[in-house]
């Protein structure tokens, strides 16, 4: 009887934890950003493509290290909060996925994938596993470079985000919006295509385009590129923006869609506007309350939109063309990244127009700023003669704009193609040619 009572006992208390497990499993069914578990985990930091960090940046930095890559490098490095970093390349042969310690530079791991994986950027979640896209397909391996799962999808997925659901959202530059189950890889809503594809019915001889078609102007922002640029999504929400040209128009878009989970997952289109003169110059961000959606045209063109309905609220002429995105910070400073004869400034967003904070007309800015806690921010400048130019990454006050610090990147030349933070205020800055800089 002692006995029966006890195995009872036992089996209510088991019930009883395991319904207690079960809450605390459903309690967190909010919406939540998995890219603020800590450090640089995506492409512009988070989902909103800000390109700040929460940490609270140094005002006295030395380089740590640095080292080759094997092949020029196109985006940024990303970094997951224990301090693994990633970044992908185009190198010529081996591996153009690459792992690195962010304290030591000691390599982690190195996997080979299609040289389409140069235009993404491999965005981590809190248990640090990576997803990459490239020629035809999106992977994610764990953090030692072991493959978790590949799924299929038609042109080259660029920096993908995660919804707040916990999914993972990419859309590839030919167009193609996919949402992947984020464990398996499997379909969470059909795919969305921005540009339909040919009726194979009307025509039956057409040849399918290689998934890489056009692969290499999405750094221009050009026609040849539908989709150049990384999604910003709206984690309350579930509203996502994009970059699109659509084939024949005579600019592109910018594209509001709608992410809905749930029992009837499913991806709509919200709103089109055509404003990107000469094509997409920047990847979209929002603002922190989700409400104004900022990106660069190829007409040296700042533009704010209103991320519910489309209309412009305001166009600032930057007076030259920014090559990468730019940084926005949670009270609206806006500081847009480097580009041809581009130089370094910052604006704030005023509600119906932008008005200039600060401008330092004496710098080439030859890369793209990331803000920090701290009023601190990073870019890289041109230093030293035009017949001796050097790079330099530069710390400076984003209040002022005034120069606080300058570090050398020996022996580097051309551009610099992004500026990440790490989890302890690490600046990492990747060159076009393809040398990896950290400093601490």
């Amino acid at each position: 009887m002692r006995l029966g009572i006890s195995k009872v006992r036992t089996s209510a208390l088991l019930v009883g934890l395991l319904a207690l497990a079960t809450a605390a499993c459903g309690a967190d069914s909010g919406q939540t950003d998995i890219l603020a578990a800590g450090g640089w985990p995506g492409m512009h930091s988070d989902a909103r493509n800000s390109d700040t960090s929460r940490v609270t940046g140094s005002r006295d930095l030395s380089l740590a290290w640095s080292r080759p890559i094997g092949g020029p490098v196109a985006t940024y490095a990303s970094v997951g909060k224990t301090g693994q970093l990633f970044l992908t390349a185009n190198t010529p042969g081996g591996c153009n996925l690459v792992s690195f310690e962010i304290d030591s530079g000691r390599k982690r791991f190195c996997n080979r994938l299609g040289p389409g994986v140069i235009a993404s950027t491999a965005i981590v979640d809190e248990a640090i596993n990576v997803y990459v896209g490239d020629n035809g397909s999106m992977s994610s391996f764990n953090d030692h470079g072991q493959p978790r799962w590949r799924a299929p999808a038609i042109g080259t997925p660029l920096s993908a985000q995660f919804t707040g659901d916990g999914n993972l959202l990419f859309v590839t530059h030919r167009g193609q919006v996919r949402v992947l189950e984020r464990q398996t890889g499997s379909n969470v809503t059909p795919p969305f295509d921005l540009i339909p594809p040919p009726d194979p019915l009307q025509f039956p001889n057409l040849p399918l385009a290689l998934d890489d078609v056009g692969l290499d102007k999405c750094f221009a922002g050009t026609e040849e590129c539908p989709v150049a640029n990384t999604p910003a999504i709206d984690i309350p929400s579930g509203r996502f923006f994009v970059t699109l040209w659509r084939p024949g128009a005579p600019s592109a878009s910018l594209v509001a869609l709608q992410y809905t989970g749930g029992d009837n997952p499913g991806i709509t289109q919200v709103w089109n506007a055509d404003i990107l003169a000469g094509g997409s110059a920047s990847s979209p961000d929002l603002s922190a309350d989700g409400k104004t959606v900022y990106v660069s045209d190829n007409a040296n063109h700042l533009l704010a939109v209103d991320a519910e309905n489309g209309t412009t609220k305001w166009s600032y002429d930057l007076g030259f063309t920014p090559l990468g995105s730019q940084s926005t910070s949670d009270d609206g400073l806006i500081i847009p990244s480097g580009g041809r004869n581009g130089h370094l400034l910052a604006v704030r967003d005023m509600g119906d127009h932008a008005e200039p904070a600060w401008d330092r007309r004496d710098l080439v800015q030859l890369g793209v700023p990331a803000q920090t806690a701290g009023s601190t921010g990073y870019t890289v400048v041109q230093s030293g003669s035009d017949d001796d130019p050097k790079l330099v990454l530069l710390t400076f006050d984003t209040e002022t704009g005034e120069t606080v610090d300058q570090d050398e990147l020996p022996g580097a030349v051309g551009t610099t193609v992004g500026t990440s933070i790490g989890p302890d205020g690490e600046v990492l800055v990747p060159t076009l040619l393809g040398e990896l800089f950290v400093f601490k």
